[in-house]
């Protein structure tokens, strides 16, 4: 399990609201060495910019929306903002700030401030309104609140970014800052430019090796698949005592419920349903707060880690779409064979060759009063419309794998 849980009290990281530093680091392009270090981006690709330079030449209050597959989005739009001539404000994990103490720094002076993602962060969320009801700058929420590496799915999105945008276009409306408030759905696109076969094989083989095979035979995808089922069934094994017959896509369903229903049961009073992560994050607000107070002995201490392992597995299975490469792409096969490799060491190694397009779309003005009427959020429906329709789109440009 990679370390999310920082088990100490939660202090807010306020933004930094000059602006020397991000423009020193916008200029001389810093963001940009750091990611092709450590992320194996190389260069990118701005769209449709002037919609987002539209928006800041009308004074609203933008709030940006982008989609989430992999770590290096927050600095990746560092390359937006240039290409806008504006600088961001950002909400970024509490956890974050804790990798060390030069990426806090760096990370405030680009406009990051923390949200405690394990329960109601009011001073984050009154940061937030307040960015948007000031138009100060443009504000990056990732409305799927956690990375994927499924770059061409959405993610259930948390309703926390409509109400954040809701109540500042009503302070807007009543205040001293007439204007809108409006959303800019973001797609990031990830396109890999190098030589699929020699980068993952490696990786493939290393990972056979853990599972005392011998290299396998066979093509890139058979491989991929047998390496899939292979790990699924060591936690069935695990988890369940033994392995489950019927399709992968019951077989993940199953899993996460045998991991998420006894915590339920225990934690929430009962099952539940719906997407997995923000039932994830709802067991994990009534877990931690005795935690993070130091009101448990040792082995309750010891047993709710445990728990915390189960919901990280539990969430991290469900980012693997059971079809994703039922029509296999250059980059669908690149991001599951990180996604294998980082599940199996909590760490997925740099390829390099990648390019990201980062795709501007249309402002989605923001009502100050919701339709009590609709049972699903018009904000955030018309949001994840967009999001996907631009997923959708993007994912055509990676180069279709021969399926045989």
């Amino acid at each position: 399990m990679q370390d999310i849980i920082i088990e100490k009290p939660y202090v807010f990281v306020p933004p930094y609201r000059g602006t020397a530093w991000s423009s020193w680091i916008q200029y001389f392009n810093l963001h940009g060495y750091y990611l092709k270090k450590y992320e194996g981006v190389e260069g990118y690709e701005c769209r449709h910019v002037e919609r987002l330079k539209a928006s800041l030449a009308a004074g609203h209050g933008i709030l940006l929306t982008p989609n989430h597959p992999r770590t290096a989005d927050p600095l990746v739009l560092g390359w937006l903002a240039w290409e806008s001539r504006s600088h961001f404000y950002a909400m970024a994990s509490w956890h974050l700030f804790h990798k060390s103490a030069m990426m806090s720094w760096a990370m405030r002076r680009v406009g990051a401030f923390s949200v405690y993602r394990e329960g109601v962060d009011r001073q984050a969320i009154s940061t937030a309104i307040e960015i948007l009801e000031t138009a100060e700058r443009p504000l990056v929420i990732f409305p799927e609140g956690t990375t994927s590496r499924a770059n061409d799915r959405l993610q259930s999105l948390l309703d926390g970014v409509a109400f954040v945008a809701r109540a500042a276009a009503k302070k807007r409306a009543r205040g001293d800052h007439p204007g809108k408030v409006v959303v800019h759905p973001i797609g990031i696109k990830y396109l890999f430019h190098g030589d699929l076969q020699k980068t993952v094989t490696p990786v493939l083989e290393e990972i056979e090796h853990r599972l005392t095979w011998h290299p396998q035979e066979g093509s890139l995808l058979q491989r991929i698949g047998r390496v899939g089922l292979g790990l699924i069934s060591l936690k069935e094994l695990e988890c369940l005592g033994q392995t489950q017959q019927g399709t992968l896509a019951q077989r993940l369903v199953n899993l996460i419920e045998a991991l998420l229903n006894p915590l339920e049961k225990e934690w929430m009073a009962g099952v539940q349903c719906g997407a997995v992560v923000p039932r994830v994050k709802a067991i994990r607000m009534k877990l931690l707060p005795d935690m993070l107070a130091g009101k448990i002995a040792a082995d309750e201490r010891k047993r709710r880690w445990k728990q915390l392992a189960d919901l990280y597995l539990a969430q991290q299975l469900a980012f693997y779409p059971p079809d994703y490469l039922s029509q296999p792409t250059v980059t669908r096969i690149l991001e599951t064979v990180e996604r294998f490799e980082e599940d199996l060491t909590d760490h997925a190694r740099v390829h390099g060759r990648l390019r990201a397009v980062i795709e501007v779309d249309e402002a989605i003005e923001v009502s100050p009063d919701r339709d009590r009427s609709a049972a699903v959020d018009p904000l955030m429906a018309t949001l994840e419309s967009r999001l996907q329709t631009m997923l959708d789109r993007l994912s055509t440009e990676s180069p279709q794998w021969p399926s045989r």
